[in-house]
C-alpha cells in the first residue's frame, strides 16, 4: 500500500467515526452503551485502565504511561488511584483541581501531554466515544436536555447519572428552534482535538496587565450587539474561552501559580460546584478535569499567602519527584536520544548508565542508617540487594527522607551534555568516559551552581567513574572466558559439593579415581575471601548456604548460580582473580605476539557480537582496562 492509499484509508476511517441523529436516537445509544454518558474524570480513568494495569511486587504499573514515564510508579499510582479512580466514583476529590508539583524536567508536562493526547485517541474508540448537542459551542452532554424533575426517573430506568445544566446557547435554541421539544434536538459524535479546540484546552499565563479573563470564559461579540440588542443574549457572546472549549475533557493550566488572582477566582466555583461565571449569564455548567503544574518554590510561596486559603483547600497536590532508579533513568536518556537525529552515532554500552549513576546520586539524601551510603542506597533503589540490606529496607529508606528526589541534577542537563559529546567533530562513537568528561566540563558553564555544589557533583562523577571501572573490568574479563557462564556454574557447583561434604562431615569421591578426599578447604576459602568472609565466620556462612540449598530442594526449586547474590559475587570475583594476570598481560602489551593478537581479536569480536560494542569502543575498552589493571 503506497502513501496515497494510506491517506485515503485514514480519511475513510475518520468519516466512519461521524454520527448524527436526534436526542431520541441518542437515548437508544445510551440504553445500549451507558458508558458514553460518563463524566470526564471517569472517562480519563477508564482510558488508563483500558490500556491495562499490571501489578509487580505490590506496585501497580500502568501501560498507558509505560513508553514515556520512567521510575515514577508510586507517583502514577497515587495519581491514578487516589485521584482519578476516586473521582470516577464521583467522590469529592473530583471537585478538586489537580496540581502536579515537582522540580523542572521531572515529567509533569509529559504526564499532562499524555493525558491530552490519550483522550484524543480514546474519543475515537468505541469505549471512549462521547456525544454532544450539535451546534453547542461547549459540545455539552445531550442528557442536560432532560428537566431536573425527570432525572431521578431517568436514572432509575437507564442507570445513568446526569450532572449539569444546559448552556445559554442550547437553552435559547431549545425554545426558539424546537419549541421545547427536546427529542428533536440534534446530537453528534464528538471527537476530541486540541488543534480544533474541542474538549482539550490549554491556558498559559502571560503579562497580567494585557491578559484578559475572556481567555478563560469567552467574550462579548460586539459585531452582533446591534443585531441582537443585548449583551445577555447568548448569540452576542463567544463561548470560546479555554474553560468553554475544554468542557467534557481536560484543561491544562500551565504554571497556574504564576497567574494573576482574578484568573484563579474562576476556578473556585468550577472546582467545587462544577460551574463558572461568564458575561451576563447564569452560572455555566462545565464537566472538565483541570490539571495544573508548578515547582516547589512557587507552591511554598502560594500556600504561605493567607489570601489563597480558599483555593488551596480546592487543590489536590501530587508530588512528581525525579526518578531514583538508575535503570529507569537510562530509559529516559534512551528515549530522548531516540527522538533525535543522532542515530548514526554509536553509544557504547554503559555510557548512559554512568550518566544515570551521576544524576541519581545527586538526587539522593544521606541516610542515618549505620552502614548505608549513597552508592548502596542507589543500588537498593534499583532492585539490587547489597551487603547488610535487602529490598524490604527500601520502604523505610524512602520514608526517612520524604523530599528525596525533589532536587538534584535534572535530565535536561544530562541530555544537553550527552548531546555536546554526540556532536563533537568526526565522532562515530561515544563511550562512558566521553559522557563523564562532558558532564564535568558542563559544570564550569553552569551559571547558578555554587562552589560547594560543584565539588559535590564532581565527587559524584568520580563515583560514577569508579562504578564504570568495575563494570569495564568485569565486561572484559567475561569476554576473555569463552563460556563465562559455564565456567562460573562449574566453579559454583564445585563449591556446593565441598560445602555439603564439609557441613555433613563426609568425604568427597573423586569422579575419575573414586578416591575419597577431604573437602577442598583451599578452594572454599579462596572463594569466601572474595567477599570478606573471615575464618571465624566461614562455618556459619557455609551452613547458611546449605540451609538455603535444602529450602530450595523442599520447594522443588533449583538452587543455581543466581540464587544467592553474595555467593554469586564471590564466584565472579574468584573467576576474575584467576584471569587477572592473563587479561592484564594481553590488554596492556604494546607489541603483542601472534598468540596475544589472536586472543585480543577474539575478545574484541565477542564484545561486538555479544555485548553491543562497535569496533571503536571495543578497542578503547580493552586499552582502558589494560591501563586499569596496570595501576
Amino acid at each position: 500500500m503506497d502513501f496515497l492509499q494510506k491517506l485515503e484509508l485514514y480519511r475513510q476511517q475518520q468519516e466512519a467515526l461521524a454520527w448524527e441523529g436526534t436526542f431520541k436516537d441518542y437515548l437508544q445509544l445510551v440504553k445500549a452503551r451507558p458508558y458514553i454518558a460518563q463524566l470526564s474524570h471517569a472517562r480519563i480513568y477508564n482510558m488508563i485502565k483500558d490500556a491495562d494495569i499490571e501489578e509487580e511486587n505490590g506496585v501497580k504499573k500502568y501501560k498507558f504511561f509505560a513508553e514515556e514515564i520512567f521510575g515514577l510508579e508510586k507517583t502514577l499510582e497515587k495519581l491514578v488511584e487516589e485521584y482519578f479512580h476516586s473521582a470516577a466514583r464521583r467522590l469529592d476529590v473530583r471537585k478538586r483541581i489537580l496540581l502536579l508539583m515537582g522540580p523542572v524536567s521531572g515529567g509533569k508536562s509529559t504526564i499532562v501531554t499524555m493525558l491530552k493526547k490519550g483522550l484524543e485517541k480514546y474519543s475515537r474508540t468505541d469505549r471512549g466515544a462521547l456525544y454532544g448537542i450539535k451546534g453547542c459551542p461547549m459540545h455539552e452532554e445531550p442528557l442536560h436536555l432532560i428537566p431536573e424533575e425527570l432525572r431521578p426517573d431517568f436514572e432509575r430506568e437507564y442507570g445513568v447519572y446526569i450532572e449539569g445544566n444546559l448552556c445559554p446557547v442550547c437553552r435559547l435554541r431549545l425554545q426558539t428552534e424546537f419549541n421545547g421539544q427536546i427529542e428533536l434536538m440534534p446530537v453528534e459524535r464528538v471527537i476530541f482535538s486540541e488543534e480544533n479546540r474541542i474538549g482539550i484546552g490549554t491556558f498559559t499565563p502571560s503579562d497580567p496587565k494585557s491578559q484578559d479573563i475572556a481567555d478563560l470564559t469567552g467574550s462579548i461579540d460586539f459585531s452582533t450587539i446591534t443585531e441582537y440588542g443585548s449583551e445577555s443574549d447568548p448569540r452576542a457572546y463567544r463561548f470560546d474561552g479555554e474553560l468553554n472549549i475544554a468542557n467534557r475533557g481536560i484543561m491544562e493550566f500551565q504554571e497556574m501559580l504564576k497567574c494573576d488572582e482574578k484568573f484563579l477566582w474562576n476556578l473556585l466555583s468550577l472546582s467545587q460546584e462544577g460551574n463558572f461565571k461568564a458575561g451576563r449569564f447564569a452560572l455555566i455548567s462545565a464537566d472538565e478535569v483541570v490539571v495544573a503544574h508548578t515547582n516547589e518554590a512557587e507552591y511554598k510561596a502560594f500556600i504561605s499567602n493567607k489570601k489563597n486559603e480558599a483555593l488551596q483547600s480546592r487543590i489536590i497536590v501530587i508530588r512528581v519527584p525525579y526518578n531514583l532508579k538508575v535503570s529507569e533513568e537510562v530509559k529516559i536518556y534512551e528515549k530522548l536520544i531516540r527522538n533525535s537525529d543522532m542515530k548514526h552515532i554509536h553509544i557504547a554500552p554503559h555510557a548512559l548508565r554512568v550518566a544515570s549513576i551521576f544524576s541519581v546520586l545527586s538526587r539522593l539524601k544521606e541516610s542515618k542508617k549505620q552502614g548505608m551510603d549513597l552508592v548502596k542506597k542507589m543500588k537498593l533503589y534499583d532492585g539490587e540487594d547489597v551487603e547488610g540490606f535487602k529490598q524490604k529496607d527500601v520502604t523505610e529508606l524512602l520514608n526517612e527522607n520524604p523530599d528525596e528526589g525533589m532536587s538534584g541534577v535534572d535530565p535536561r542537563y544530562v541530555i544537553n551534555r550527552i548531546s555536546s559529546a554526540l556532536v563533537t567533530k568526526d565522532t562515530t562513537c561515544i563511550n562512558a568516559l566521553d559522557v563523564l568528561r562532558a558532564l564535568k566540563d558542563g559544570l564550569d558553564q553552569h551559571p547558578s551552581i555554587t562552589k560547594e555544589e560543584k565539588e559535590r557533583l564532581i565527587n559524584f562523577i568520580a563515583i560514577a567513574r569508579r562504578e564504570f571501572d568495575e563494570i569495564a573490568k568485569k565486561e572484559v574479563q567475561k569476554a576473555f572466558v569463552y563460556s563465562y557462564e559455564e565456567s562460573a556454574r562449574t566453579l559454583f557447583q564445585n563449591y556446593l559439593d565441598n560445602v555439603e561434604a564439609y557441613c555433613n562431615g563426609v568425604k568427597l569421591k573423586d569422579p575419575i579415581t573414586e578416591e575419597e578426599l577431604d573437602p577442598d578447604e583451599k578452594l572454599m576459602r579462596s572463594i569466601e575471601e572474595q567477599i570478606g568472609v573471615s575464618e571465624n565466620a566461614k562455618k556459619s556462612f557455609r551452613e547458611e548456604i546449605l540451609i538455603r540449598l535444602s529450602s530450595y530442594a523442599r520447594r522443588g526449586k533449583t538452587f543455581d548460580y543466581n540464587s544467592h547474590e553474595r555467593l554469586k559475587e564471590a564466584i565472579e570475583k574468584k573467576l576474575f582473580a584467576d584471569l587477572k594476570d592473563v587479561v592484564k598481560i594481553t590488554t596492556s602489551t604494546r607489541t603483542p605476539d601472534a598468540e596475544q593478537l589472536k586472543r585480543i581479536n577474539q575478545v574484541s569480536k565477542r564484545l561486538i557480537d555479544e555485548h553491543g560494542y562497535c569496533p571503536v569502543c571495543a578497542n578503547e575498552l580493552l586499552k582502558y582496562v589494560g591501563s586499569l589493571l596496570n595501576r
